[in-house]
């Protein structure tokens, strides 16, 4: 079991930040600091990394089961998870210490009895109409990466995609990491109508789009499931530490699963 300590304080915009040594990364400094008045995060690292990623979902999910009274939201990403706190629940007449110092107590209590490792991923296949269509950016792709458009296609379906966090719109996962022969910029000109279903990239990620929505990632397919139903018990369809596989599907069967309202289970 990887166990935690302070070993820096130091101060940081009129509030305490702190460094951190796992002790399962030994090379490796952690860090707290406040976000805003009542959250604080917690950053295990600068850069796009599985293994890093699969630490912030462990102590999300350890931390999500637990249904702490004191945790309003969690708020997981690439490499930091960010804990929005109920200062009601942390401040009082008894208390001495502040509601931020209370809550990175806590939060160390609870990395102290987590275990960081690597957890099982739940699997989840995604049907993809590469017809051009629905990918009008599929062609700019392939001729920046010097590619053919089944090439390109190929590429995108020939691994799984790690969710690493939900953002932008309710059920939009930034997922990663795609093929260096593929990776791609977001257009420099952003589009004022991407429609839902739309699968795109942007630099190494790629996502979905789950509502129609304005966006700038390059465009090479749409799905017609639907990723996200505030009715359902969980809305979103991909949460943060899933793999998602994609694979190809043609334009008759893309208009079957829509026309049946095609729904994840």
């Amino acid at each position: 079991m990887p166990s935690f300590m302070i070993v820096c304080p130091k101060l940081q915009l009129a509030a305490r930040s702190y460094c951190v040594f796992c002790a399962m990364h030994p090379s490796t400094d952690y860090r707290f600091y406040p976000c805003g008045d009542h959250a604080l995060t917690l950053e295990l690292g600068n850069r796009i990394d599985r293994q890093i990623n699969q630490q912030v979902i462990a102590l999300f999910q350890f931390l999500q089961d637990r249904r702490l009274p004191w945790i309003k939201d969690l708020i997981p990403s690439y490499h930091t998870l960010t804990v929005v706190y109920d200062l009601l629940q942390l401040t009082g007449s008894e208390n001495k210490t502040t509601a931020y110092d209370q809550a990175l107590t806590l939060m160390q209590q609870a990395i102290a009895a987590c275990e960081l490792k690597t957890t099982a991923s739940r699997k989840v296949q995604i049907p993809v109409c590469y017809d051009p269509v629905f990918g009008p950016d599929l062609s700019f792709i392939a001729d920046a990466h010097g590619l053919s458009v089944a090439e390109t296609i190929a590429l995108h379906l020939s691994r799984s995609y790690r969710v690493y966090l939900l953002g932008f719109l309710p059920g939009f996962a930034y997922m990663g990491s795609v093929d260096e022969k593929i990776a791609t910029p977001r257009r420099s000109s952003p589009r004022v109508s991407v429609a839902a279903g739309s699968v795109g990239i942007a630099g190494e990620q790629t996502g979905i789009y789950p509502f129609e929505s304005p966006g700038g990632w390059q465009l090479l397919g749409r799905t017609p499931l639907r990723l996200f139903d505030a009715h359902r018990a969980q809305p979103a369809l991909l949460q943060p530490g899933d793999e998602v596989q994609f694979y190809a599907i043609d334009i008759t069967e893309f208009n079957n699963l829509q026309q049946h309202g095609a729904m994840y289970s």
